[in-house]
């Protein structure tokens, strides 16, 4: 069996394949490429990045950081159809908190309307973000899923402007 590349899935048909690494679709090949690129960014230029971003102003609000990855759980349900995700953000603690209760709200009023998936993810999605008001990110050094996410976004960068050039020739 097959695993996808980018999320590690397991692959049972098909597939996206490219070069060696097979994706289990389009938008997994998309971020597979993606932190592929992200890896061969330079170190020193990413920590920089990474320590102005935790040390600067909220982007969300424009207030004072530190800034972090805080991550709230929503679920929506309609009968027999549920959707249930975790939404990551980069923003200050404020911010964060200020998400995942909105996240609570949202769950609490649209999660249980879908059986079966409703009534069992929705206390789950609801507790997660319980949690995460306790669970802060360290505000003295930035999180690695801080680093993470600005490695992609500035390989997502690196990618628009090599098409850029790329289209100017």
């Amino acid at each position: 069996m097959a695993k996808c590349a980018y999320c590690s899935s397991t692959i049972l048909f098909g597939g996206k394949q490219q070069g060696e690494a097979r994706f289990c679709n389009a938008e997994c090949q998309k971020h597979g490429v993606l932190a592929s690129v992200a890896g061969q960014l330079p170190a020193d230029q990413v920590d920089s990045y990474v320590r102005s971003v935790h040390g600067g102003d909220c982007p969300l609000c424009d207030g004072a950081g530190p800034v972090d990855v805080h991550v709230s759980y929503r679920v929506w349900s309609a009968l027999v159809m549920t959707t249930w995700s975790s939404r990551p953000a980069v923003c200050c603690n404020t911010c964060g908190t200020r998400k995942k209760v909105g996240d609570m709200f949202f769950s609490l009023l649209l999660g249980w309307w879908g059986f079966p998936w409703g009534v069992l993810v929705t206390p789950l999605q609801l507790g997660r973000n319980v949690i995460g008001f306790f669970r802060v990110p360290e505000p003295t050094s930035p999180s690695p899923a801080l680093e993470n996410m600005l490695r992609l976004q500035l390989a997502a960068e690196a990618m628009r402007e090599q098409r850029g050039q790329a289209q100017a020739t």
